[in-house]
């Protein structure tokens, strides 16, 4: 079985079963105006090098290690990820840079966290890698694509679970969509797990359908 848990904005933790933790764009807390992350990260991966995604030194335990914008096949511990570039804005990066999205092979549960993605990728985009069970996609705009471009990627890429991320929420200082903008556009299934969600490869291919799920911080 994988845990995983939002600690707010785009930042992740996934933790395998034998307590083995990746946290994915830390952020400190204070900077957005969202509580700090209390995760304990074995790896931290880092898709950009924006403040609200590069806080490692607030997870990250002393003998652990950070990863920022590795791109190909590398092994996290037992763990294979494959950093795969991508861009924060429709301009080639002109304006926002490169960002890095990183496939991670979990016990077997494939979860792509696409970071500040700020463009709908086109097919040839990730030709060659496997399809995830869980996508990790933001949906706020401003800085990002946006609910319906969303959508777009999540027909593009099918996977079972579809994780909304980067949205406003109550006390962040950014300017971005809510949550509910998104679930306007959409009636996929909406499962919400609060903090934390359990799930392993076997359940997710269970699922005929893709679900919207919605995690709590609070």
């Amino acid at each position: 079985m994988v845990l995983i848990k939002w600690h707010g904005h785009a930042c992740f933790e996934v933790v395998d079963s034998k307590g083995f933790s990746i946290v994915i764009d830390p952020h400190d807390g204070a900077s957005l105006g969202l509580p700090t992350p209390s995760a304990k990260a074995d790896v931290v991966l880092i898709t950009h090098e924006h403040f609200d995604h590069n806080a490692y030194n607030v997870v990250l335990k002393p003998s652990g290690k950070y990863y920022s914008m590795k791109e190909g096949s590398f092994q996290v511990g037992p763990h294979s990820v494959v950093g795969i570039p991508a861009y924060h804005d429709k301009f080639k990066g002109r304006r926002r840079g490169k960002v890095v999205m990183y496939l991670l092979d979990v016990e077997g549960v494939k979860i792509l966290h696409v970071g500040d993605l700020g463009h709908v990728l086109e097919p040839s985009e990730i030709k060659g890698v496997d399809t995830p069970h869980v996508l990790m996609a933001p949906i706020g705009g401003t800085f990002t694509i946006d609910a319906k471009e969303a959508l777009n990627l999540l027909e593009l890429i099918k996977p079972k679970a579809f994780i909304p991320m980067h949205y406003w929420v109550s006390g962040v200082n950014l300017p971005l969509a809510p949550l509910e903008n998104f679930l306007n556009l959409t009636n996929l299934e909406v499962i919400k797990v609060g903090k934390e969600w359990q799930i392993s490869k076997e359940d997710l291919e269970g699922w005929v359908k893709t679900k919207i799920v919605v995690f709590s911080f609070k």
